[in-house]
């Protein structure tokens, strides 16, 4: 069988890929747990300092969960689908949410379901033209099961998330711009280079910054601001007694580019 994630790392980015194009990459048990397991290796890879995420194909990102593989686990009862399916999903959407280095989905097909919830679990996404995002649960007796009841309408506000939440239409990568959820919308041919782009853009700075960036801002919409706040200063001041901080600031007085360990 072949792997159910592709990883191939140049340039410190690393290229992680759903790779189930005959099933439109959907999410079953399997690719979960292999991408959280990728996830692990890159995360203590030194020499990684962004991800894309991305989908195997031309059709799909992903498509959402695996119905097929799904109904058996409701088949077998609520414990059994809560623990299987419930669970799993959102321990995939919120380990990429809490992510330490910066993760870019870079859709490029049907992003329905599951696919949508990693959409507005990462850091930052570029949607291609021919890319297509719904919120299809609904269909199927059923709120979405892995965040997107909660992510979206932070994202959206409460009123547009409901929409699509409760009808399950289908709507444009250019509604997706329109609401937060993508960054940008590119032409299908530059979607890859586009996200490359954006990653490289962010790893020319301090990878602490970034990852105290990515905590302070992750954290902090959960709390109130004052918490928040709270957050922000403790990753700042985790910074103070460490290299970057002071070859940013050398570097700015002395104007030049900073050199930072690894970029």
């Amino acid at each position: 069988m072949s792997d159910p994630i592709l990883l191939d790392t140049s340039d410190g980015i690393a290229l992680v890929t759903l790779n189930r194009p005959d099933k439109l990459n959907a999410l079953n048990y399997a690719l979960i747990d292999r991408l959280m397991a990728v996830l692990d290796m890159i995360e203590t890879d030194a020499a990684v300092r962004a991800a894309i995420l991305t989908g195997a194909g031309e059709r799909a990102f992903s498509a959402g969960a695996d119905i097929d593989e799904f109904s058996g686990s409701v088949r077998q009862g609520r414990d059994t689908a809560i623990r299987d399916f419930v669970r799993r999903g959102q321990a995939m959407t919120a380990r990429l949410e809490a992510f330490r280095k910066p993760v870019i989905a870079a859709v490029n097909g049907l992003a329905f379901g599951g696919g949508c919830e990693i959409t507005e679990a990462v850091h930052l996404a570029i949607a291609s033209d021919r890319a297509r995002f719904a919120k299809p649960e609904i269909n199927l007796g059923m709120p979405p099961t892995f965040g997107g009841t909660q992510r979206l309408p932070r994202l959206a506000g409460r009123k547009r998330a409901l929409e699509l939440l409760l009808t399950g239409d289908p709507f444009s990568p250019e509604r997706a711009l329109e609401i937060g959820l993508v960054n940008r919308v590119v032409p299908h041919d530059a979607l890859l280079s586009a996200a490359r782009e954006l990653a490289q853009r962010i790893i020319r700075h301090s990878a602490l910054a970034v990852g105290g960036i990515l905590t302070a801002v992750t954290r902090g919409l959960n709390m109130a601001i004052a918490e928040g706040l709270q957050v922000e200063s403790e990753q700042f001041a985790a910074l103070v007694p460490a290299d970057d901080l002071a070859e940013g600031i050398n570097a700015w007085i002395e104007r030049r580019t900073p050199r930072y360990r690894g970029c």
